[in-house]
């Protein structure tokens, strides 16, 4: 059936060489792979020359612009229009294309060729084609919009009309900053289905964010807003932020990285669906704590990241959720937790239900113990303890946490842990069916022994898939992590041989689950 061909073909987005395959099996499959294969053709970590299949498809005058530029490529008629089939636009990986395009075609080239032409007679093209765009990154740092690219999009409105996905960085100095409002205010006008919205602010030019704002109050139901604050801590938002308001029935996610606190954000009481929160790094966050205490009653998943963390500020919202919590992450990145055993007893107390916890700085204590064991829906685990006891007060209550760990957790990340986890031990005495463990080694001591005791549980369960193995350096450098592209060859084909056979040696991109 097409439908399920389609959901097959879905699957395989991201696999360019697999949708390669699919369309060489027969002229149906070709017919349903090539929609799938083009529509995020610039996200694909290959090289630039299928840009000029895009050239076929251009008008007459454009073609002549081309051959004004000294490009005298051949325009073969191809089976599709390409251009039609796009779903997904970054303009600045765009733009990154044609640069590597045009450097791959310069011993060719008759003249010397601005990108910039080149990227607006792509982007015209996929407006004027047909192509109905689901998700839009725009990312304009040095790239200028011609006026040609904005007259097409005023006839074209279905270009932007089912757009679900937005991402606007606001550079620190746009080159461009009034094509870059211009692009907004259409994206204001025509677009009504945007239901996450992700804005990153590099500069403080208050009309691109009264056109971002106007963007938030046109939408229908906007159910996840992202605000990150890269340069330093921002205090005005020129009314994006309250914005929201508009948004207070249906917005269900919010993201507030590195922003100073802003009476704005007090709108935030209104928004009475919110299930995802995550405050991280922000400049007086317990003011945006203070309001979230007050108003939310739903959350279903806490991220609180900060220089150091103060477990008072969140009681209320983890007892206000409770039972409905299941996703927690509280990260202090260089400092214990502050009044930890309260945070503890809360948990153990009124969140039965969470099912990916990742906290950090904790002592390594029975509260913590008690915590694992009340935890049976866990699935996902990070823990970052301190090590406050001795030798041998830790193995006896790495082995008790073994013993605790649930059967339903399948995930295990020590790796962010600077002293020595006894691995072995815990390894030795888990009786969870992991399939991912992200853990720290010592070459120096233990390798041999933590490499035994991590075949042997692989032997034993028959559940392990993959591991991540970090390089212990001492007890007070960073951990690196095993990188194919940061650790020297011979380290990693040493773990990887005596590990062949057993589990998959992966690099930490591909196993770390966020929260």
């Amino acid at each position: 059936m097409p439908e399920l061909m389609e959901n097959i073909l879905n699957h395989l987005s991201n696999e360019s060489y697999s949708l390669y395959s699919c369309a060489l099996v027969s002229r149906h499959w070709c017919k349903m792979s090539i929609p799938t294969l083009w529509r995020d053709p610039f996200s694909f970590n290959q090289k630039p020359m299928f840009i000029s299949r895009y050239f076929s498809f251009l008008s007459d005058d454009d073609k002549f612009i081309l051959n004004e530029c000294g490009i005298t490529v051949d325009f073969p008629n191809t089976l599709f229009n390409y251009a039609k089939f796009l779903k997904v636009l970054d303009l600045s990986l765009l733009d990154d294309k044609v640069q590597e395009w045009i450097d791959s075609q310069i011993i060719n080239l008759q003249k010397h060729i601005s990108k910039y032409d080149i990227f607006n007679l792509l982007f015209k093209l996929f407006i004027e084609s047909g192509a109905i765009l689901t998700k839009l990154d725009v990312h304009l740092t040095d790239v200028i919009i011609e006026s040609e690219v904005f007259y097409s999009l005023g006839r074209n409105n279905l270009f932007f009309s089912r757009l679900q996905d937005i991402s606007v960085e606001v550079a620190t100095e746009l080159f461009g900053i009034g094509e870059a409002i211009t692009l907004l205010r259409i994206l204001a006008r025509n677009t009504t289905k945007i239901n996450t919205l992700k804005l990153n602010i590099l500069n403080n030019e208050s009309l691109m964010y009264r056109a971002v704002a106007n963007i938030i109050k046109s939408q229908n139901q906007l159910k996840r807003f992202d605000l990150i604050c890269e340069t330093e801590l921002h205090k005005e938002f020129y009314c994006i932020v309250s914005a929201l308001e508009s948004q207070r029935k249906s917005l269900q996610e919010i993201k507030i990285w590195n922003c100073d606190y802003s009476a704005e954000f007090e709108v935030l009481m209104k928004c009475e669906n919110l299930k995802v929160v995550r405050i991280i790094d922000c400049f007086e966050e317990k003011k945006l704590l203070n309001i979230l205490n007050t108003s939310l009653y739903n959350i279903n998943t806490l991220e609180i990241s900060s220089y150091a963390i103060n477990a008072p500020d969140i009681m209320q919202i983890l007892e206000r959720s409770g039972l409905l919590l299941q996703r927690l992450k509280v990260y202090s990145e260089d400092h214990e937790i502050c009044s930890q055993s309260i945070l503890l007893d809360t948990l153990i107390t009124f969140c039965p239900n969470i099912m990916y916890l990742y906290i950090s700085y904790v002592k390594f204590s029975s509260q913590l113990l008690k915590l694992i064991n009340c935890l049976q829906k866990l699935q996902f685990l990070t823990l970052v303890w301190i090590n406050d006891g001795s030798e041998e007060e830790m193995k006896e209550r790495v082995m008790q946490l073994a013993k605790l760990l649930p059967q339903s957790l399948q995930y295990l990340n020590l790796g962010d842990i600077w002293v020595n986890s006894h691995i072995d031990i815990l390894l030795n005495h888990c009786e969870a069916p992991l399939k991912k463990l992200l853990f720290s080694i010592n070459y120096d001591n233990d390798y041999e022994k933590t490499i035994d005791a991590l075949i042997r549980f692989c032997i034993r369960k028959k559940s392990l898939n993959d591991v991540n193995v970090s390089r212990y350096v001492n007890k007070t450098t960073y951990v690196f992590r095993f990188r194919i592209s940061s650790v020297s060859n011979t380290n990693w084909k040493r773990v990887q041989k005596d590990l062949e056979g057993f589990v998959n040696l992966v690099p930490y991109e591909s196993i770390v689950v966020d929260c």
